[in-house]
């Protein structure tokens, strides 16, 4: 396997390990620079809501939509600090999921989703996404196919190009 698409490549890029599929979701652990522990999921919402709150601490990629309110809210400005990364963008690329691993840089967070690339570590495919969802479609299909390799998903997004 050559690797050629096997980089972080971004300050908010993250590696997800899918270990297991339960009841046809993907669980397992996420890993940033900025953490050495893994951030554990049960499914794809906790994965979102993991790397959601590290989109918005990093404040990066920077949310195209703001809450909105009709009345004065008073709000104390939220402050952005520098993160000190912690891990090495290659001791993240050595963690591998019992199913699937996966390379996620989100490039923009537009119209209340996210845009990006994927990278499927084992096939060594990368594939752009224009939602979450589709995001969360490929991982599913990815491991899916890997948990039941002559079963057919039936998912619209694909990794065949």
């Amino acid at each position: 396997m050559t690797k050629t698409q096997w980089y972080i490549g971004a300050p908010n890029g993250v590696v997800l390990c899918v270990d297991a599929l339960r009841d046809g979701r993907a669980a397992g652990r996420l890993y940033h620079s900025y953490r050495e522990e893994p951030e554990r999921f049960d499914n794809a919402a906790e994965m979102v809501f993991h790397m959601e709150e590290l989109y918005n601490s990093l404040n990066f990629p920077h949310p195209g939509n703001n809450e909105r309110s009709f009345t004065p809210v008073k709000k104390a400005g939220q402050q952005f600090t520098e993160r000190d990364r912690i891990m090495k963008d290659e001791t993240l690329l050595s963690k591998h999921g019992d199913l699937g691993t996966f390379i996620v840089r989100v490039q923009h967070r537009q119209n209340s989703s996210w845009q990006g690339r994927i990278t499927w570590m084992e096939q060594d495919k990368t594939i752009n996404f224009r939602s979450t969802w589709e995001m969360i479609k490929l991982i599913e299909s990815a491991v899916d196919t890997v948990s039941d390799p002559d079963g057919e998903t039936g998912a619209e997004p694909t990794w065949d190009s």
